[in-house]
């Protein structure tokens, strides 16, 4: 962001854009939609069995940097009892609650590292606290703009700063034919 001397105005917007969607800052939201699919504590284990078989996923678990328990989920997961003190419990609690309890005990999910994030609980905060789910990707990003300004500010102030280029590494086809259109099936 900084690297390129952009505004600070367009910095934030690409660091926003960058973290919206449903496996980053949407993911709390995927939480919710995913706790009332399962609907219910005795619908759990059926859930389970097929996020193993691969036909869904079982969101607010697993890290890129945290391969274990996300030390954030349980800070979170006390606040969030805080919360429910004040705000009365969101009655998705106990299903996600069962979520977390048999996917800590299954060596499917262990082997995998797949452990609670800080994405599991946020949602049902934000939503025992009132705000709308249009909210939570703003939630998310409030407290990371004075970091993404910083940011910004120190890359745009080292005189020894080149334009920053993300390594990519292609693993794609070598050599692609082009087939004209009407040849193509």
């Amino acid at each position: 962001m900084g690297s390129s001397h952009v505004d600070p105005y367009s910095a934030m917007a690409a660091a926003i854009a960058a973290l919206f969607g449903p496996l980053h800052g949407g993911a709390n939201e995927e939480v919710l939609h995913m706790l009332n699919e399962i609907g219910s504590i005795q619908k759990v284990p059926e859930f389970i069995k097929r996020v193993k078989s691969g036909e869904t996923k079982l969101m607010g678990f697993g890290h890129r940097i945290y391969k274990n328990y996300d030390p954030r989920a349980r800070i979170i997961k006390r606040v969030a009892y805080e919360v429910f003190d004040q705000m009365g419990k969101n009655p998705l609690l106990e299903i996600a609650l069962e979520c977390e309890r048999i996917a800590l005990e299954d060596e499917y999910f262990v082997k995998r590292k797949l452990y609670p994030n800080v994405d599991f609980y946020t949602g049902l905060i934000y939503q025992s606290m009132g705000f709308p789910v249009s909210m939570f990707p703003v939630l998310f990003a409030i407290p990371r703009t004075s970091g993404w300004l910083a940011q910004w500010e120190e890359m745009l102030l080292d005189p020894e700063q080149k334009i920053a280029r993300p390594r990519q590494i292609y693993l794609g086809h070598d050599t692609r034919h082009y087939t004209a259109m009407d040849l193509r099936t």
